[in-house]
């Protein structure tokens, strides 16, 4: 039938391998780096603990895994769970079976790292943490090497890319005016959360450049991606200017998974031909070259043919299903499409409680000044003008002036980003305060979130939180002092405190 002809789509096998396997690898790292953070932050002894927030809910509004129960040992559960079956998406295991085994997979990834972000509370409010779940939900429907990568969902991958970036652009036109006139670009590499080894260097680049910066980021999220839906060879071409964005800000920064997701999604849109030509090394037959299940089905798409009738390999219940998850995202898209063309557009907003079909957007507003909140411990008995104030240090947020930022993305390190918003809302949080209890106390899972601990697991007596100036050295500066950042002591943020004696 011609539908089904349209409905299968074999020239973008390359594109679904990419598409699963490298998801897959981001649901790695994001279980990692809850295995990791997640007990310290929330667990049951952590900064914010799940089991208090939970009590305070008579019904989560969210579905979780935890919402009965909470407990340390059931996340390091779920984590390794989440990491096992992510692993054997990694090497295509799944994928050699029917196309049910990997859309199971996917949505046990799905509902696992969702149990884990409905009760991740601020240490979980990124719009990465949604833009994971509907990634994951959406390449579920790919299928298998059995059958042919399905259009329809491959369209909805492309839809997802369009609201990521198109979304972006426009929050960056109605926001700050530092898009319009392009100056933004003068600011973001040096106070952007968490800078990169490569963060100086683009920052010290000539404001002509930063300008040219701008204008191809408002090109690229503003004009790009309605060519991901051209024919080809456009639509390939649309996704490798979002490809090569996007490597810069990898290149230039740490947005944990963001950018990596955004490169991933891409591949959507970019057809085996295409890729084939670029790298010669992608073969154009990937079932045939593969030797895999899908290698008569690969054969065929490489004639120019598809397989139909009784030997089809794309199965009616199969077509059943993804039709209606078609259906689903488009319904859903009503609000996502409202919002993007709304003067009150929200940025990183979700319209249902599955998290599916959401809207995204990031730095509306740039930030002019960094400031940053630096954490101080002493062992003296009372603190005065002669106390020796010893500093800890944070694996990812700028801290020693001399250091080289690290490159940690798409790892996530979520007390180093939410330092970054202390200046920026308040530091009188409820996890900052419980942050200095727990140094006060050498809390050893907390110390482990650090990358320095300047009393080597002895309590300190007083801790204090102070607040800095920094920003980039320049050439010359660094020449005289050895300095990656200057900065400038601003205030005391937060007195020093102790904990109460004992008994």
């Amino acid at each position: 039938m011609e539908w089904t002809a349209w409905f299968d789509a074999p020239e973008y096998e390359f594109a679904r391998q990419v598409l699963q396997r490298g998801i897959a690898t981001l649901y790695f790292v994001a279980f990692l780096s809850s295995l990791n953070q997640f007990p310290a932050l929330l667990g049951e002894r952590g900064l914010l603990p799940v089991p208090e927030y939970l009590a305070g809910f008579s019904r989560l509004r969210r579905p979780s895994l935890f919402q009965w129960r909470y407990s340390d040992r059931l996340l390091r559960g779920v984590c390794w769970s989440g990491m096992a079956v992510a692993a054997t998406l990694i090497v295509g295991l799944p994928q050699l079976g029917p196309p049910w085994v990997p859309l199971l997979a996917f949505l046990a990834l799905w509902l696992l790292y969702m149990s884990i972000v409905n009760v991740g509370q601020t240490f979980y409010g990124f719009g990465w943490e949604m833009l994971l779940l509907e990634a994951g939900f959406t390449v579920a429907f790919l299928g298998s090497d059995q059958t042919p990568p399905p259009r329809p969902i491959l369209i909805l991958l492309a839809w997802l890319v369009f609201r990521l970036e198109f979304g972006a652009g426009m929050i960056k036109i109605r926001g700050g005016r530092e898009w319009r006139d392009l100056t933004a670009l003068y600011y973001h590499h040096e106070t952007q959360p968490m800078p990169g080894p490569l963060s100086r260097q683009a920052h010290l680049l000539p404001k002509a450049w930063h300008r040219l910066e701008v204008l191809g980021n408002h090109f690229a999220q503003l004009v790009v991606p309605f060519f991901l839906f051209a024919p080809q060879p456009l639509g390939s071409a649309a996704a490798g200017i979002i490809i090569f964005t996007q490597l810069w800000l990898v290149a230039s920064g740490n947005f944990a998974w963001l950018n990596w997701m955004a490169i991933l999604l891409a591949f959507a849109a970019v057809s085996d031909p295409v890729a084939h030509a670029v790298l010669p090394a992608i073969p154009l037959d990937w079932h045939a070259a593969a030797g895999g299940a899908g290698a008569a089905w690969g054969a065929g798409a490489a004639a120019g043919g598809t397989a139909t009738g009784a030997g089809s390999l794309a199965p009616v219940p199969w077509l059943v299903v993804v039709l209606l998850a078609t259906v689903l995202h488009v319904v859903l898209s009503y609000r996502p499409i409202e919002n993007l063309f709304s003067h009150y557009q929200l940025m990183n907003a979700s319209f249902n409680r599955w998290q599916l079909v959401n809207t995204y957007g990031a730095f509306g507003t740039v930030t002019k000044r960094r400031i940053e909140i630096v954490v101080e411990g002493t062992l003296d008995a009372e603190p005065g003008d002669g106390t020796e104030w010893r500093e800890y240090g944070f694996k990812g947020k700028p801290g020693d002036v001399r250091r080289i930022p690290r490159q940690y993305a798409p790892y996530h390190l979520r007390l180093d980003w939410l330092m970054w918003f202390l200046p920026l809302r308040t530091v009188h949080e409820e996890w900052f305060y419980a942050l200095l209890a727990r140094l006060l106390a050498a809390d050893r899972p907390t110390l482990r979130l650090l990358r320095h601990d300047p009393f080597d697991g002895e309590r300190p007596r007083w801790v204090r939180a102070r607040s800095y100036l920094y920003r980039f050295s320049s050439r010359a500066e660094f020449r005289a002092t050895g300095q990656r950042w200057i900065r400038i002591p601003l205030y005391v943020a937060i007195a020093p405190m102790s904990l109460p004696p004992e008994g």
